[in-house]
C-alpha cells in the first residue's frame, strides 16, 4: 500500500494513512452542501458535493427551481484520492480562503455557474448530530454552517442570470461523519422495529446585524434529541438563545409549511421572535438525491463517469408522495422583531408526530 498525498501533512488525527478513515463504517461521508437564492422565491438553488471514503465513490449535484420548473444535474465516479479531491464530471470546487471564500463552477449544458461565495458571517460549529436507530446510530456527524452572500453567473436551460451579491444571499455548510450513503443497508432484526415518526426543522437566518442558527429534532412524541439555537454577530460574538420552540403552520391537506414562528430567549431572559413566510420551496428528494430519490442518492456508485441531466414539472401528482415524506427546503423571509431578514426553512416531518396532529403515518393537517 503506497501513502497518500495527504500524509505528507501534519493533520493525521488517527494512526492511520489519510486514505483510511478511522471506522470502516461503509456509511462514512464527507460533504459540501450550498443554497443560494434572490429572496424573491423566483429562483432558487441547491447543490452539494460529497465523498464516501469506504464506498470508493464521490459525487455532486445541483437543481435550479423557478415556479414549478425544476432542473437537476448530477455527476458521480469512482473515488481514486482524497487528496486535492474537488472534481467529479463536470462540477468542481476550489476553496479560495478556507472558511471564507468558496468557488463553484459546474459546466453542464443544461445547468452551468461560476459561482462565489463569500462568508458574511463566521462559520459556526453546531453541536454533534446524533441520529439512533434502535441500537445503533443511523446518523452520527458534525457540523458547520455559514449565512453569506454570492456573485458570479447561473445558466438554465438558456436563460442567464447575473448574480449580485448585494441581492443573493443563502447559506451552506460541510459535514462528515455516519450517514445513509449508497446502497441500503440491510434491514435485518432492526427493520422490524422502526421508528414511528422524525420530525426535523433547520432554519439559518440572516440580518444586517446577526445571523440566526436554529436546530431541532424529535421523535414521534416530541421527544427533543438534537436542540440549538444561537445568534452570531460579523464580530464573532455568539449569544445562545435558550431552549428554542416552532410554532408551525400546514397548509389544509398536507404537511407543507405556510408559516413559522421560532421562540426563543436570550441570555437576559427577554424573548426573541422570528416569523417566516415562505416564497418557494425545493423537496431535496426530487433531483437532490436525498433519501427516497429513485433516480440517484448520495454515494450510490453509478458506474464510472455517470452523469444524469433532469427536468421536472413539480406539480406533477407523480412527485407528491416524495414532497409529502420529503425533506422540503423553503426560502423565507423573516422579521426578528422588527429587523427584516431572509433565509432557509428545512422540514421534514415523516411518520407520526403528535405534537403536531400528526398522529397516524398518513394524517394531513386540517
Amino acid at each position: 500500500m503506497f501513502p497518500d498525498p495527504l500524509d505528507e501533512f501534519p493533520i493525521h488525527q488517527v494512526p492511520l494513512s489519510m486514505a483510511r478513515t478511522e471506522t470502516s463504517d461503509r456509511n462514512f461521508y464527507d460533504r459540501y452542501y450550498f443554497n443560494a437564492h434572490d429572496q424573491t422565491g423566483d429562483i432558487f438553488l441547491v447543490s452539494g458535493f460529497g465523498v464516501y471514503p469506504n464506498l470508493g465513490v464521490v459525487d455532486a449535484f445541483a437543481t435550479v427551481k423557478r415556479g414549478t420548473d425544476q432542473r437537476a444535474v448530477r455527476f458521480s465516479d469512482a473515488l481514486q484520492t482524497r487528496y486535492n479531491c474537488n472534481r467529479v464530471g463536470d462540477y468542481s470546487i476550489e476553496v479560495i480562503e478556507p472558511l471564507q471564500k468558496i468557488r463553484l463552477l459546474c459546466e453542464h449544458p443544461d445547468l452551468s455557474f461560476d459561482l462565489t461565495w463569500e462568508g458574511s458571517f463566521p462559520a459556526i460549529l453546531e453541536e454533534r448530530h446524533l441520529l439512533m436507530n434502535n441500537l445503533r446510530p443511523n446518523l452520527d456527524a458534525s457540523r458547520f454552517a455559514q449565512l453569506g452572500s454570492w456573485s458570479g453567473a447561473i445558466t438554465v436551460d438558456g436563460d442567464d442570470y447575473t448574480i449580485d451579491p448585494s441581492i443573493w444571499m443563502g447559506s451552506r455548510d460541510r459535514s462528515w461523519g455516519i450517514r445513509p450513503s449508497g446502497d441500503p443497508d440491510p434491514g435485518g432484526r432492526l427493520a422490524e422495529t422502526p421508528a414511528e415518526g422524525f420530525w426535523w426543522v433547520y432554519c439559518p437566518l440572516r440580518f444586517e446585524e446577526f445571523a440566526i442558527l436554529f436546530i431541532a429534532q424529535e421523535d414521534a412524541n416530541g421527544h427533543r434529541s438534537l436542540n440549538n439555537a444561537i445568534r452570531v454577530y460579523k464580530d464573532g460574538r455568539v449569544e445562545q438563545l435558550g431552549w428554542p420552540r416552532v410554532e408551525i403552520v400546514y397548509a389544509p391537506g398536507s404537511r407543507r409549511m405556510t408559516t413559522a414562528r421560532l421562540h426563543m430567549t436570550d441570555p437576559q431572559g427577554k424573548p426573541v421572535l422570528v416569523d417566516l413566510t415562505p416564497k418557494t420551496s425545493i423537496t431535496l428528494q426530487i433531483g437532490g438525491g436525498y433519501g427516497s430519490d429513485p433516480e440517484w442518492s448520495h454515494g450510490r456508485w453509478m458506474g464510472a463517469d455517470w452523469s444524469l441531466s433532469s427536468r421536472y414539472d413539480t406539480t406533477e401528482s407523480a412527485l407528491a408522495q416524495r414532497s409529502f415524506t420529503g425533506v422540503n427546503e423553503y426560502v423565507v423571509v423573516a422579521d426578528c422583531d422588527g429587523a427584516k431578514g431572509s433565509g432557509m426553512f428545512e422540514h421534514r416531518v415523516a411518520g407520526i408526530h403528535r405534537p403536531s396532529g400528526f398522529d397516524t403515518a398518513i394524517t394531513l393537517a386540517k
